[in-house]
């Protein structure tokens, strides 16, 4: 088993910047993609970033050019920098984590972190 643990959340006034941490609780397993998804209650859950290993990234529309994936391999841990943070990115963000273990693709996911931004 892999755990996710997010971190970074909190209150911020719109314009402001937020930066999300994800750590995996393996370091000798090795994620194949990192990504970040969000949810507002009643809402489903919306994708956000995605990165894979060698460091390709896809964002979704509503986020490119503000916010920013990356990760650190050796540390197994994903961050988000969130820059230009508007009211409608307020949510709670999860991690999720797709890894190769003993040959098996499995799908993890954080307990999430609470962003609210405040206009």
């Amino acid at each position: 088993q892999v755990q996710l643990v997010e971190s970074g959340g909190g209150l911020v006034q719109a314009g402001g910047s937020l930066k999300l941490s994800c750590a995996a609780s393996e370091r000798t397993v090795s994620f194949n993609t990192m990504a970040w998804y969000r949810q507002d209650p009643g809402k489903q859950r919306e994708f956000v970033a995605q990165i894979t290993r060698d460091g390709s990234t896809i964002y979704a529309d509503s986020v490119k050019g503000r916010f920013i994936i990356s990760t650190d391999n050796a540390k197994n841990t994903a961050y988000l920098q969130m820059d230009s943070l508007k009211s409608e990115d307020t949510g709670v963000y999860y991690c999720n984590g797709v890894f190769n273990l003993l040959s098996t693709i499995r799908n993890f996911w954080g307990q999430g972190t609470q962003v609210t931004v405040s206009s």
